[in-house]
């Protein structure tokens, strides 16, 4: 039996030919990235270590809510406003929920 991060990953490459917004969570930071599958190349990506969102001091709510405001921002600089959303081995809820619905607001579409 898979376990569900590879289900996850299978269902996002099988279903849609969209490029791939993954999610990360460690115990104290959050990570996301743009990546497109046919070439294997990471476009963007955001996380709570960069410079500018860590001397916030923000809770990591709020910290998950910056991620996905920054990585749409960056992604739709780009020219790209769809994209299948990764939750890898997570489950849709807490951190994962609040950085996606962020990045929606932003204008991602997923």
């Amino acid at each position: 039996m898979k376990d569900r991060k590879e289900r996850i990953r299978y269902k996002t490459k099988k279903v849609s030919n969209r490029k791939r917004l993954t999610v990360f969570r460690s115990n104290n930071h959050i990570y996301a990235q743009l990546i497109d599958d046919n070439i294997g190349v990471t476009l963007a990506s955001a996380s709570s270590i960069e410079k500018a969102v860590k001397e916030k001091n923000l809770s990591r709510k709020e910290l998950a809510e910056l991620v996905g405001k920054n990585i749409a921002k960056k992604i739709i600089s780009k020219g790209i406003d769809k994209v299948a959303f990764d939750r890898g081995k997570y489950k849709y809820h807490g951190l994962i929920k609040i950085l996606a619905e962020a990045a929606r607001v932003e204008g991602l579409n997923f």
